[in-house]
């Protein structure tokens, strides 16, 4: 018996049509994916080339309309709603640009919001919470609420948010688009650390600079992965 450990996603010819009306629009054609474990992948692409779609597909946030997706070695393409939010909430963080804090919860009530559709206690909430915001460098703003902190601190937030339910992806969408220069670097080297801890991350990016922290870099276009290069940081 092979002790191969499967990737943690593998799309096989993953189609996706919208249909709108009468009209039918293919956004993205045959995709052939595999992310291993522990990588650090950028996916990137112009307007309209489909990496919103993808990301969608990847986050389980919607279907594909033909192909098959495995994640963690499960074929997910036939689930329904609700096995597929059970995916999202257990197994995938996510990290968003515009932060998506609730504005009336504080910074680790924030980071809390997982466990409690888990089932966690509180207790165990609060400790793990706030282990996570001591890990982003923001042991001292618990107590504070979105409107008092900076971008940069909101985005830490959110990363721990995405981490709480100790996910088999983290799956990063633009997470620096609302940032100045130097907050971003400090955001992306925190991914950095991150995946240095054997995290699996996915950057959806339309930056060359955030991508060079990846790996591996992908390019959509006309909802086809038009290259795939694998970089060596080392």
């Amino acid at each position: 018996m092979s002790n191969t450990i499967s990737p943690v996603i593998e799309l096989k010819a993953v189609n996706k049509v919208y249909h709108l009306g009468t009209l039918s629009v293919s956004v993205l054609h045959k995709i052939d994916l595999t992310i291993a474990h522990n990588d650090m992948t950028a996916i990137m692409g112009p307007s309209g080339s489909g990496k919103s779609t993808l990301m969608n597909i990847l986050g389980a946030l919607d279907q594909p309309t033909s192909g098959d997706y495995y994640f963690d070695g499960q074929n997910i393409s036939g689930m329904n709603d609700n096995e597929l939010s059970m995916i999202r909430n257990n197994r995938i963080g996510f990290v968003f640009q515009n932060f998506s804090l609730l504005p009336r919860m504080s910074a680790r009530e924030n980071i809390e919001v997982p466990l409690v559709y888990a089932g966690v206690t509180p207790k165990e909430r609060r400790e793990r919470a706030e282990q996570l915001l001591q890990k982003v460098g923001l042991s001292n703003r618990g107590h504070d609420r979105p409107n008092e902190l900076s971008g940069g601190e909101k985005q830490r937030v959110a990363i721990a948010r995405a981490l709480i339910n100790r996910p088999s992806v983290i799956l990063a969408d633009e997470p620096t688009g609302n940032l100045d220069s130097r907050t971003s670097y400090e955001i992306m080297e925190l991914f950095t650390a991150l995946h240095e801890e054997q995290h699996t991350i996915i950057l959806v990016t339309h930056e060359d600079d955030i991508s060079a922290y990846a790996q591996r870099k992908i390019m959509l276009r006309d909802g086809r992965i038009s290259d795939d290069v694998r970089f060596n940081h080392s």
